[in-house]
């Protein structure tokens, strides 16, 4: 049983299906780190206990999409041939879960996508994401949808039936896990900030963007919000783990760098960055990780995009789309950390994107697909809190 994973959360969500395998007893998984985003890979698998049995040494020179994906198809075929998996598990959207897929399909073994069905219905945004994820679902022998929307959203496609299963998300399950180890934060200043928040003397506020639809002005409107913000409430302490790109780097320090009470960071490590969500009071972000995983925490998310594949969130109160506007994020912000009741009334019925146990749920569906067991597992459903009308 194949699990590929390139790129962080690839690897964050596929872990716990490794354990829930390993536990299960029924089958072995063979973690692949397909050589995109390598050491962001290790770094991920690791905070589970796990490292990858297979890495493909990639020879990258233009760094397009064009030879990323020629290298991974060449190399997944030569590994699917040589080690002949039962079937392969692809998560989301990437190049590799494109490159997985394919690759897999036409050696005619089974394709199971993780996370299943999530549309913006624009290629454009997120892209290539958005064109990746509609492709792999055309090829997918079972699809596992997050949730009752992406299910619903894969019947428009006329996927449907037996081989479409709700399971919920396996990143729920991964960031519990990983918050409850509590990983010790590399950066000294990050301990001295939850030190603050857990002595009543700080709130915190996380702030993620690293999209590429947001670089250049929509970046900069962000960041002059969080210096609003940061001004406005002097309780605040802000940390932004910022992107690597030199660019967007410079952006972040020209509006942030030196202000009091912003912590600027280089990008965290998984277990790390769970650790710090734990302990937020809001969060500002355009991570699709981040607005499934905050919710475990009852933390609210305002979500820096005009659209999201996630809706979820939004319909279940959990989540605001304020884009990049910069009085809107600030006006939403400053209004909900001056509400303890309403950021509690927010996530106050739990996550609408799991329960925990997605990852059990998908090993149970691995077994019923190869025939080692003979019921579907029961479906993940939700509690839907917000009628959006």
């Amino acid at each position: 049983m194949f699990l590929i994973a390139g790129t962080r959360p690839e690897a964050v969500k596929l872990a716990p299906v490794a354990a829930a395998m390993f536990a299960g007893g029924r089958m072995r998984p063979v973690l692949v780190n397909s050589g995109q985003h390598p050491q962001m890979v290790d770094q991920a698998l690791e905070s589970f206990g796990f490292s990858a049995d297979i890495t493909i040494k990639l020879s990258r020179v233009t760094g397009a999409q064009a030879e990323l994906t020629s290298q991974l198809l060449e190399e997944l075929d030569r590994i699917y041939t040589e080690r002949r998996p039962a079937a392969v598990l692809v998560q989301g959207d990437t190049t590799t879960t494109l490159a997985g897929a394919l690759a897999a399909f036409w050696q005619q073994i089974p394709v199971v996508h993780l996370e299943a069905g999530l549309r913006s219905y624009d290629l454009t945004s997120p892209f290539p994401e958005e064109g990746n994820r509609r492709m792999v679902g055309q090829i997918a022998s079972l699809h596992l949808a997050p949730t009752r929307e992406s299910a619903a959203n894969l019947a428009e496609e006329s996927l449907a039936g037996n081989n479409v299963l709700t399971i919920g998300n396996t990143v729920v399950d991964a960031v519990l896990d990983v918050a409850a180890r509590r990983a010790p934060y590399g950066d000294t200043r990050l301990q001295e900030v939850e030190t603050k928040v857990h002595n009543g003397q700080a709130r915190l506020v996380l702030v993620t963007t690293h999209r590429r639809e947001s670089w250049g002005e929509p970046l900069d409107r962000v960041l002059h919000a969080v210096a609003d913000l940061v001004a406005a409430k002097p309780d605040i302490e802000v940390v932004l783990p910022a992107h690597p790109n030199p660019a967007v780097r410079e952006q972040v320090m020209t509006v942030l760098g030196g202000l009091d009470r912003v912590t600027i960071t280089e990008p965290l490590p998984y277990a790390q960055l769970a650790r710090l969500l734990s302990a937020c009071t809001l969060v500002l972000s355009d991570s699709g990780g981040i607005q499934e995983e905050a919710p475990s925490f009852g933390i609210p998310v305002l979500v820096l995009r005009d659209v999201t594949e996630r809706m979820e969130a939004v319909h279940a109160g959990c989540a605001v789309l304020v884009g990049t506007d910069r009085d809107r994020i600030v006006s939403l912000a400053s209004d909900l950390l001056d509400d303890s009741a309403a950021r509690a009334a927010m996530t106050a019925d739990g996550n609408p994107f799991g329960d925990g146990l997605a990852s059990v749920r998908t090993e149970q569906a691995f077994a019923w697909l190869l025939g080692l067991q003979d019921h579907r597992p029961t479906e993940f459903a939700p509690l839907q809190k917000v009628d959006v009308g």
